[in-house]
């Protein structure tokens, strides 16, 4: 298996870590708490998981927006993408 057309970098590395080590502490998290779906200021009812996911999602595109609007440094998109995620868990 040939990846070396990928652009596997430190960086890349670390971000797929910083997920896979995110989903095993949910599923943890999940098997010693079950949460509960609420509703919150998302227009529908989410369990801690699909506030994960919408968080991830957003943040994906927050990048992207960054990227495709910005000549900034990529820094900034991951500080204001971490808020959204905090925002979305606790108040989502």
């Amino acid at each position: 298996m040939n990846i070396g057309w990928m652009a596997w970098t430190p960086v890349t590395a670390a971000f797929f870590v910083f997920i896979a080590l995110m989903l095993a502490g949910m599923t943890v998290w999940q098997i010693v708490s079950p949460s509960i779906a609420r509703r919150g200021f998302l227009p529908i009812v989410t369990t801690r998981g699909d506030r994960l996911f919408i968080s991830l999602l957003g943040s994906a595109y927050i990048h992207l927006a960054w990227l495709g609007l910005t000549d900034l440094a990529v820094w900034i998109a991951t500080v204001i993408s971490v808020a959204f995620l905090v925002t979305v868990m606790r108040w989502g």
